[in-house]
């Protein structure tokens, strides 16, 4: 049997330059999905899908990501003088969902300088990498369609979804022989490729089960696109050693690191919500466009 994925690193150092002024004082991964930060979207899916320990890589200014996640005295007290016993439960299972550490990224040197922040609390566990930009809504959680294909395979997995046209230069892209629906074994991987130059339609998405031995191709990578230590780069390494695959999730995929995504999410998450839809879609019918 391979080793259970127990822990999940969630790099979160970024300056979230695509969301300034917004950002420039509060963590681009707290922006709010109607009620609730962008992280706690990722860090339930990790929980649903059976990870027990979220290691956070943080840098400056991020201490609002620590304090969301820890237990508020203050605030529940209040909540309880005031009767919002229902609130109050919402609030302290935040702080209860999963062990929490943190780790610091001195400076925002890539995703995989990031994960390689990670290396002491990982140890010599297979484990998983999720992006808070990425939030993907599906009936099994994302993470753990690829956790299934882990434990099939035994390898690697690199979560993927198809991306029409010139927007795959915004990706990384996949070089793959199908073996199952939607499982791929990956021949090869490019760090956001001109159009012309990319391999496939199949983008690598924020959705990784990797292995330990990831993280010493990370410190033999040196920077690449963005002058930055690509996390793309240590795997393309990896795959001339063992077997990497990928998996085209089910469900559907928001980029909540561009404006115009974030917008789209937004609306759509509002209009899955039992206490919000109806009123909701009744203004929205209501504009002119």
């Amino acid at each position: 049997m391979p080793q259970k994925i127990r822990k999940a690193v969630f790099p979160a150092a970024g300056l979230g330059t695509r969301f300034l002024p917004a950002t420039k004082a509060s963590p681009k991964e707290m922006l709010p999905l109607v009620d609730k930060p962008l992280i706690q979207y990722v860090v339930e899916e990790a929980v649903a899908s059976g990870i027990e320990s979220i290691i956070i890589v943080t840098g400056r200014d991020k201490s609002a990501i620590e304090d969301h996640f820890d237990i508020s005295f203050e605030l529940e007290h209040l909540l309880r003088e005031r009767g919002k016993e229902t609130t109050r439960k919402e609030v302290r299972a935040i702080s209860e969902m999963a062990r929490i550490s943190y780790v610091r990224q001195r400076e925002a040197l890539g995703l995989g300088h990031a994960v390689l922040q990670a290396r002491d609390q990982v140890c010599d566990e297979p484990f998983a990498v999720m992006l808070s930009d990425d939030i993907v809504d599906a009936e099994v959680p994302a993470l753990k369609q690829l956790i299934n294909v882990y434990e099939k395979y035994e390898s690697p997995v690199i979560g993927t979804m198809q991306v029409a046209g010139e927007a795959i230069s915004r990706f990384g892209a996949l070089d793959v022989d199908e073996i199952e629906d939607g499982v791929y074994e990956v021949k090869d991987m490019v760090e956001k490729p001109t159009f012309g130059e990319a391999p496939s339609d199949l983008a690598i998405i924020g959705r990784y089960v990797l292995t330990p031995d990831i993280f010493n191709e990370i410190e033999q990578t040196t920077a690449g696109a963005g002058g930055e230590i690509q996390i793309t780069d240590a795997m393309r390494s990896l795959l001339k050693k063992r077997p990497f695959y990928a998996v085209r999730f089910e469900g559907t995929r928001h980029d909540a690191g561009d404006k115009l995504g974030f917008l789209i999410a937004t609306v759509e998450f509002a209009l899955k919500r039992p206490d919000l839809a109806e009123a909701f879609r009744a203004y929205l019918r209501s504009l002119k466009v």
